[in-house]
């Protein structure tokens, strides 16, 4: 699976690791490709530590960083069979890059979210494929936390969900099915 993540921060470092490590290719998105390759050192510099205790061999680390790349461009996403979201929590921003990204990126391309709150019905509004419009709320630190919410909104078919549910769950996350409220689960709690 190639996986284009838009936002290279916290969350979206996490989230690169945890499909790098699984094998899959993810193109790193943020603000620059100079910023990206920071956020990539920055991942390269964690996991150096965990190889230095112990904790990964040296090989996985080498392979996970293989599978993290630097796009200079976003069409070159045009091929990706996910794109994750995991800019600033604006809703103005968020829909600007999934109307971008939906005018060159395959008709079969699921469009997910990691919005911890943002309507995903209004998000799927900015696109031609509301059907592929979805949420996946991973929590902090992402290759520690078991949970991702899959937040569905008024027109995401059952087959996204089902494709991001097996996504989750081959990522090794518990996955929890979201209604398009406010909060959803866990913030709602």
């Amino acid at each position: 699976m190639k996986v284009a993540l838009f936002g290279a921060g916290t969350m979206g470092r996490g989230i690169a690791q945890v499909f790098a490590a699984k094998g899959h290719t993810v193109l790193m998105y943020a603000s620059s490709p100079a910023s990206a390759q920071r956020h990539k050192d920055t991942l390269g510099k964690s996991l150096a530590k965990r190889v230095e205790k112990g904790k990964m061999a040296q090989e996985a680390m080498d392979a996970l960083m293989a599978n993290v790349l630097i796009p200079q461009t976003h069409e070159e996403a045009a091929d990706a069979d996910l794109v994750i979201e995991c800019v600033k929590e604006e809703m103005a921003t968020k829909k600007e890059l999934l109307n971008e990204l939906d005018g060159f990126c395959k008709p079969e391309t699921v469009f997910a979210s990691n919005t911890s709150s943002i309507s995903m019905t209004s998000l799927a509004a900015a696109t031609a494929r509301p059907e592929k419009v979805v949420g996946l709320h991973f929590f902090s630190p992402v290759p520690v936390m078991g949970l991702v919410e899959i937040v569905y909104g008024l027109r995401t078919s059952q087959e996204t969900i089902d494709i991001v549910t097996t996504v989750g769950q081959h990522m090794g996350k518990r996955t929890i099915l979201a209604k398009d409220k406010p909060g959803f689960i866990v913030n709602r709690m």
